[in-house]
């Protein structure tokens, strides 16, 4: 998959098939649209195209929102090129960018740039400046302009249309299993290994620190959750928690995991750490042995789901 920063970067003289959008998580119904992207562009024999921004509109947009992604760009970069993406570009998203009329964005960026022969759009789509343009605007300029347009009906899981934002919102409530079924994978968060204050090595449940790539990345509910990891070529499981530690007064929140039967020295390793399922809420406990007695637990309903997968 070729990879490029700006739109003017885009040289190609081939038609091609396009998508765009945020397409924040890669979800189940973003993979139906990049499907069809694939197959409309192996048909006519054009080059497949995801037109994306960064940063994404609503950072933008609603600037003090402290609004947080699914992905971050890199981890969007590889959902998409293992759906068979021939280019991706991550356009720079500003407000004169957002000022674009319909028919600028159609006539100077799609047919004027990217040599559209068709695109291929999700079922809600708006565009334009204010999102006042909408399908049926798209497919009269693709007929004055000459490209198809194919419109994709949402996917639903649970009988519920899927979105990034219900992702988002069934992350912030800790509902890390919905968020899977929406996103078709775990949702995972790729970190640094950090050095912590090693205080779980004292009860005896060592914890691996976990700092994510990206400041905007959406972190799930404080929580305990089941997690894995590939570490050195090799699948280790764990559990993790997300949170302030109450237990030891803690003031911040942190993330830290737990792996089983492992012990290799990670410090300052990148990993990439799978979220499965929630065993419980973050709690204090009256005493530090109170809180190794409930690891202990949390340990067997890790393993114990684990075993079931």
């Amino acid at each position: 998959m070729r990879v490029y920063n700006d739109i003017m970067d885009f040289a190609h003289k081939a038609k091609t098939v396009v998508t765009l959008g945020t397409f924040d998580g890669v979800h189940t119904g973003h993979k139906i649209l990049l499907h069809r992207l694939s197959q409309a562009s192996a048909a006519l024999q054009c080059e497949s195209v995801v037109l994306t921004f960064f940063p994404h509109p609503r950072m933008v947009l609603q600037q003090g929102s402290e609004f947080k992604l699914l992905n971050t760009m890199t981890e969007k970069a590889a959902l998409l090129e293992a759906e068979g993406v021939d280019n991706l570009i991550i356009h720079p998203f500003s407000l004169e960018f957002s000022r674009l009329t319909a028919e600028e964005f159609v006539k100077d960026i799609l047919v004027d740039k990217l040599n559209v022969a068709k695109i291929i759009i999700g079922h809600d789509h708006r565009f334009g400046r204010n999102r006042t343009a909408d399908t049926q605007d798209l497919i009269e300029m693709g007929k004055e302009y000459g490209f198809e347009v194919e419109q994709i009906s949402a996917y639903e899981v649970q009988q519920t249309p899927v979105s990034s934002t219900k992702v988002r919102n069934a992350l912030a409530t800790g509902n890390i299993q919905l968020a899977n079924e929406f996103l078709g994978y775990p949702y995972f968060i790729t970190g640094t290994v950090t050095q912590g204050k090693q205080l779980g090595r004292t009860i005896g449940f060592p914890t691996a620190n976990i700092k994510p790539l990206e400041d905007y990345k959406l972190i799930p509910a404080n929580g305990v959750y089941t997690a894995s990891a590939e570490i050195n070529g090799k699948t280790v499981y764990g559990m993790l928690n997300i949170g302030v530690r109450p237990t030891v007064d803690g003031t911040y929140q942190t993330i830290e995991v737990n792996f089983f039967d492992f012990d290799a020295d990670i410090y300052n390793a990148e990993i990439k750490l799978n979220l499965h399922s929630r065993l419980r809420d973050e709690q204090k406990f009256p005493s530090l042995d109170a809180l190794k007695a409930q690891l202990h637990n949390d340990k067997e309903n890790a393993t114990a789901y684990f075993k079931n997968l």
